[in-house]
């Protein structure tokens, strides 16, 4: 089976400096809030070219975090788009906010900045602009827009590290830019973390009270924070990996590159690389006809794809709240039954997307 991810032959390549830096915390019995959470933040704020960043225990709370620091009234709404990945949504819901959801672009999967204009309200005071599957979203056209508005802008950048837009790196262009390093990101730890970068020093300052408990100094309390600190060990795997990611990022691309060419005429619809942006491939993902027998037919011929996601956040049971329904969002409706993700990882081979290829074009063949 040739799996959606694989991790091992990532591991086999640095195994010897990462397992030296885990081993280097063990032995130092400082696991929290150390020597190491302090470098990687200062090591990925200027990777991104930000100014602060602010490790955190995942990237939901990444999300969380950056919408509590912006201090908004309880009747304010967060417009989120529909088709991504719970935690976009769920983080704001659970700030206590209402999540206004918006349809996105065919092509680029992200937030349409059309639909998002069509979800302003008099209420309407933040976005979350997810940077879906490695590709950027219209950043710049929502930027514009939030000024107009007088609209925090957050970006979730789970699925993009690395992505740029005009060679910016995304989360550096809203208020704050919440990171994931769940272990199947293009930049995963050995576990979970995240991060917040930003230009603030108000919601740096925020920030790392939020994650303390509410605290900048131990037990005197000025807000209500949380627990949710990245940890040394996962800050030392991070920093080893940190070093790789622009490789392994382009070697990503260089494995899209191969699909791309591969798939013509294949009768699946190949994701596109905008005019200016820079798609660090996160997934693969493609649009398919007949997309679940597809799915099987790959899985009976040893290819482990993944549909991400099937159905979109305005039909999903925790937000039947939201008002919406089915036929609100028709491009995410849309998409939901199509998309199908390839495997994708650096080290996937020409011969192994040869071979995917084969099986997608024997299956239209039939």
């Amino acid at each position: 089976m040739i799996p959606i991810l694989q991790l091992n032959t990532q591991y086999e390549q640095i195994r010897e400096e990462l397992e030296a830096a885990v081993l280097k915390v063990l032995r130092s019995t400082h696991y929290i809030l150390g020597p190491e959470v302090q470098a990687f933040e200062q090591e990925f704020a200027a990777w991104n070219h930000a100014k602060y960043a602010v490790g955190v225990g995942n990237g939901t709370d990444a999300i969380h975090l950056a919408i509590r620091a912006l201090n908004l009234a309880p009747e304010h709404e967060i417009i989120v788009p529909s088709f991504t990945f719970v935690a976009s949504a769920g983080a704001a819901a659970l700030a206590g906010h209402k999540v206004v959801f918006a349809d996105v672009d065919p092509q680029t999967f992200t937030l349409s900045a059309e639909s998002l204009r069509k979800s302003i309200t008099p209420n309407a005071k933040a976005v979350v602009a997810v940077h879906l599957y490695g590709h950027p979203a219209p950043i710049k056209e929502i930027m514009e827009i939030c000024r107009e508005h007088n609209l925090y802008l957050i970006e979730d950048c789970a699925q993009s590290t690395g992505a740029e837009v005009d060679g910016q790196k995304v989360g550096t262009f809203g208020n704050m830019g919440c990171f994931s390093f769940f272990p199947t990101k293009n930049l995963g730890g050995i576990g979970d973390g995240g991060m917040v970068i930003t230009n603030s020093e108000k919601y740096f300052e925020t920030l790392n009270m939020l994650r303390g408990h509410g605290s900048k100094v131990r037990y005197y309390h000025e807000i209500l924070g949380t627990n949710s600190r990245l940890d040394e060990i996962q800050a030392a795997a991070l920093r080893v990996k940190l070093k790789y990611v622009d490789e392994w990022n382009v070697k990503r691309r260089q494995v899209a590159a191969m699909y791309t060419e591969a798939l013509k005429d294949s009768g699946v619809t190949a994701p596109v690389e905008l005019p200016g942006c820079r798609h660090v491939f996160h997934q693969y993902t493609v649009k398919a006809p007949d997309r679940d027998r597809l799915f099987d037919y790959m899985r009976e011929h040893e290819v482990g794809p993944a549909i991400y996601y099937p159905v979109s956040l305005h039909l999903q049971k925790t937000f039947a709240d939201s008002g919406m329904k089915e036929g609100d969002l028709p491009v995410c409706e849309k998409l939901q039954k199509e998309v199908m993700s390839l495997p994708m990882f650096p080290e996937l081979t020409g011969e192994q997307i040869q071979y995917i290829a084969s099986v997608i074009k024997d299956f239209y063949k039939k």
